[in-house]
């Protein structure tokens, strides 16, 4: 019967396709051990060891080390158990060399320096309360000490980046420039800026309740005259400006005058700082949320509009 059939190492090289020399080399580490010897000295093996040559091979083409893979086929650890484990620790080298390639990618489309490079693998290599810190201190940069109305809480949520445990490598590039950015100082004065211009408007309407924000009244009014090609500086835009400026005229609680316009346009122009656009796209794809609109367009028709009247 095949079972009683005794093999040479040669013949299990032709039937495992392992070569000969990693055989012994099993053999050698008690992995596989022979049933007998030949007269002449050589080492034969049972057709068992076919099988059990089988599973040393796929295990350790999967990664698992060789104390290991003697303790399954010795079966004193359980197969099941040591595959979860062992696909734990692949999740987590899987997770190390995306936000490797995320960092190279970076550094060969933007042409880092080696101090950009360093600090970019720095802060991909952040764990999540590292994260969670390092915008917490962007936040309070911007918010601390201002008036803690549901807005402002509903602002600080909506610019916290929430990096997915398993993240594409897209999503670690825009992780990494957000935080950048986040630590830009100038960047952070210009936010923190906006919101105390913002909480200026709260305080100065004295209106209880939810109200317009700005920016979608920019968009209401301006989006029709940009599809219509109205220029800013032409009679045709007078009523469009006339609508922003009474409803800025509201927020504050002051008459529509020639400061209040050159006020507004100064507000719609720190409200168009391409970082602060950026932040938003960075941020949409960090959380996976539909990149968000432009408004730039209407603000420069708007600010544009606001000065040449204001002059």
């Amino acid at each position: 019967m095949e079972g009683d059939t005794l093999h040479s190492i040669g013949e299990l090289a032709r039937r495992t396709g392992l070569t000969v020399k990693t055989i012994r080399f099993y053999s050698d580490r008690g992995i596989v051990t022979p049933t007998d010897r030949s007269p002449a000295g050589y080492r034969l093996y049972s057709t068992d060891a076919v099988a059990r040559l089988g599973l040393v091979r796929t295990l350790r083409e999967l990664g698992l080390d060789l104390p290991t893979i003697r303790r399954v086929v010795d079966r004193e650890l359980s197969l099941p158990e040591v595959a979860a484990a062992h696909a734990e620790a692949l999740a987590v080298q899987i997770r190390v060399l995306r936000l490797r390639r995320a960092v190279l990618t970076a550094v060969a489309e933007r042409g880092s320096t080696p101090e950009e490079t360093e600090l970019m693998h720095r802060l991909a290599q952040l764990s999540e309360d590292e994260r969670r810190r390092l915008i917490g201190d962007f936040l309070d940069a911007v918010f601390g000490g201002l008036d803690a109305a549901p807005a402002f809480a509903a602002a600080m949520r909506s610019m916290t980046p929430e990096l997915p445990d398993n993240p594409e490598a897209e999503q670690v590039r825009a992780w990494v420039e957000l935080a950048e950015l986040s630590q830009d100082p100038d960047f952070r004065a210009g936010v923190r800026r906006l919101a105390e211009d913002h909480a200026a408007e709260q305080a100065g309407s004295g209106t209880v309740g939810p109200r317009r924000d700005l920016a979608a009244i920019v968009h209401d009014q301006v989006a029709p005259a940009l599809a219509a090609g109205i220029d800013p500086v032409a009679p045709h835009a007078e009523p469009i400006v006339a609508v922003l400026t009474a409803h800025y005229a509201h927020l504050l609680g002051r008459p529509d005058d020639t400061g209040l316009r050159h006020q507004l346009a100064t507000r719609l122009e720190n409200m168009n700082d391409p970082r602060r656009e950026r932040y938003g796209r960075l941020l949409a794809v960090v959380n996976g949320w539909p990149a968000p609109e432009s408004l730039a367009p209407e603000f420069d028709w708007s600010v544009r509009a606001l000065r040449a009247r204001a002059e």
